[in-house]
């Protein structure tokens, strides 16, 4: 079915409202089925009072790490009176689901929900549970349909709408990921998953205000969300304000310290800050809770580059490529290493890898043609340069390089042809004089002689510019 229709269907159902269209008797194994879901803490704990739903033994069901998150309910459970309420099944499906679910093994999750599914096909939660689990392996198509079902079964359930709203955000449809959200929002006012959702689908279309005023009313709702601060931390970088986005992701870093993807991005804002140690530092932490992601490697290398600490950079790199052979990324950064080093060779084949990753890159073509130069490679840099400068006409180092190979191969007209445009681009007293080395090189010493007295009036302390001035007064007398 056409998405867009899809989205019209399931909002105008979801005008029946949300107690209307949840299950009249909720099963004490709704709690473990919405602990799968992947819904907060808090949610599940308004949930749980709107249904009237006691668990007993709800702590004893969960991990260590979610304790903390349920023992206000399990407390106030257990100064109940009343022994009504029955407890908790441990042993339930839904509870071994959920417990899958949290330890990541959702392959084998899935295999039991969609057993499960099989034998109860009009249960709500399950298929909820089982759109959580495609969309948390990145199957977002089949996840869509999944809970598209869901909302059919339980139209008035806020969350089905909120996953909707995601997935049509990852879909780039931020107008029906918007529709999706607010009718999550109408549901329940309340819901923080879903101001976070309409904050995602109001960033992605560009309404970064709007977007940071919703996630603003999440974290009113749920002021311990790191993943909020988290795409705050991402709308307010796009937007250019990177002082208060590294607040962000350090808001993020302090709820969630091993929150990998908010050390990496704030490494990349305070890189932009120019603050590249603290960069580096977090780049590192970065590494040390992923080891095996490529980006943060590739960003801690690249900055490593720029701080001109090469061997460190060079390091990164290899292992990098060591660990995924596949990638083909920081040719230019290994390619200023080698430079440095005066390993021309080295540097030019990792500058060639480059142009074939970005085959219109000026820059490559330009430090290539650089390298060739250096290698005494002249015929082949007169290619790459002219290449270059077609590239980008506006670079005065491109039409430097390119005039000093025209020089080295004796096409000395083409050469002041470049020189002369370096010169147009960059009034500097090094192209006055590299315009002056070649009219000398034509024996056309007066322009020559004016070229060079106006680079020694710009730079005065050149010694090498008086030097060639005498030189070519010699000539002109000589010539005479």
């Amino acid at each position: 079915m056409n998405r867009c229709l899809l989205g019209w269907i399931v909002i105008a159902l979801a005008g029946i409202s949300f107690a209307d269209q949840t299950p009249s008797t909720t099963s004490t194994d709704a709690l473990f089925w919405w602990q799968a879901g992947g819904i907060s803490a808090p949610r599940i704990e308004r949930l749980t009072q709107q249904h009237s739903l006691s668990c007993h033994a709800a702590s004893a069901c969960r991990s260590a790490a979610d304790k903390t998150a349920t023992s206000s309910l399990a407390n106030r459970a257990s100064t109940r009176k009343s022994t009504a309420n029955p407890a908790c099944n441990c042993s339930s499906p839904a509870a071994g689901i959920a417990d899958l679910v949290r330890a990541r093994k959702y392959d084998v999750a899935e295999s039991k929900v969609r057993s499960f599914i099989q034998n109860n096909p009009e249960n709500p939660w399950a298929q909820f549970v089982l759109g959580t689990i495609l969309r948390q392996e990145n199957r977002f198509e089949e996840a869509f349909d999944v809970f598209s079902d869901s909302a059919k079964l339980m139209p008035g359930f806020p969350e089905t709408h909120n996953q909707l709203a995601y997935l049509f955000y990852r879909d780039d449809d931020s107008a029906n990921a918007i529709s999706e959200a607010r009718t999550a929002l109408s549901m329940d006012p309340g819901n923080a998953e879903a101001y976070r959702y309409l904050g995602l689908a109001l960033y992605a279309g560009g309404r970064y205000d709007a977007a940071l005023n919703a996630f603003q009313h999440s974290l009113d709702r749920e002021p311990a969300n790191a993943d909020v601060y988290y795409d705050m931390g991402i709308t307010l970088r796009d937007q250019g304000d990177l002082r208060r986005a590294a607040i962000a992701y350090r808001h993020a870093l302090s709820l969630r310290p091993d929150f990998w993807e908010a050390h990496s991005n704030l490494g990349v804002v305070l890189h932009d800050m120019g603050k590249l140690e603290d960069a580096v530092t977090e780049y590192r932490a970065a590494k040390r809770l992923n080891p095996q992601e490529a980006s943060v490697r590739n960003n801690l290398g690249n900055t490593y580059c720029d701080q001109n600490n090469f061997d460190s950079a060079v390091a990164e790199f290899q292992e990098l490529s060591r660990q995924n052979p596949e990638w083909d990324g920081g040719h230019n950064c290994l390619a200023r290493a080698y430079m440095s080093k005066r390993d021309y060779a080295s540097a030019i084949h990792e500058l060639q890898a480059a142009i074939r990753a970005n085959p219109t890159g000026a820059a490559e073509h330009r430090v290539l043609g650089q390298a060739l130069l250096l290698s005494g490679r002249d015929e082949e840099a007169v290619v790459i340069l002219r290449k270059a400068v077609t590239l980008n006409p506006d670079s005065a180092l491109a039409h430097h390089y390119l005039g000093t190979a025209f020089v080295n191969v004796q096409q000395l007209d083409e050469a002041e042809t470049e020189f002369r445009q370096a010169l147009r681009l960059d009034h500097s007293a090094q192209n006055h004089y590299s315009l002056a080395a070649c009219l000398v090189a034509l024996n056309r010493y007066e322009e020559a002689l004016s070229e060079l007295e106006i680079a020694s009036h710009m730079d005065p302390a050149q010694d090498l510019y008086r030097a060639r001035m005498q030189e070519v007064v010699k000539l002109i007398t000589a010539s005479k």
